[in-house]
């Protein structure tokens, strides 16, 4: 579960390095975000020269969290790390590259190309 204050890693080579959550936006409750949610976050941390500078506001996808979710047919998923993919406004993600393994849930998200640019889904 991400809320507002939380840190997280960044799965692709948009620029951005350590994100942190300001608002839960692609959720019902708007308290927590889980896999597949929108969230808009501040850059913290940031590659040099490249296009995401520090201290930009971004809008980014989870992809991965420490807590685990429970799937229909009863599999437990959990990740080591918390960590999102920096979008655009049309859901389409800034970078080329996603870095590690996602979720299969992504896909009912409409998340297609980031599904299709992981290496790895689980």
């Amino acid at each position: 579960m991400i809320q507002s204050q939380t840190y997280l890693n960044v799965a692709d080579n948009s620029g951005a390095r350590k994100p942190m959550c300001i608002r839960v936006v692609g959720t019902g409750d708007g308290k927590y975000a889980n896999i597949g949610d929108i969230i808009i976050a501040v850059v913290k941390e940031a590659v040099p020269n490249m296009p995401i500078k520090k201290s930009e506001i971004v809008r980014a996808v989870i992809v991965r969290t420490c807590r685990e979710f429970r799937r229909n047919n009863g599999l437990i998923i959990k990740f080591d790390d918390n960590a999102a993919v920096v979008i655009n406004q049309e859901g389409n993600p800034k970078g080329t590259r996603v870095f590690g393994p996602i979720a299969r849930e992504l896909r009912d998200s409409n998340f297609t190309k980031i599904v299709s640019l992981a290496p790895e889904v689980l």
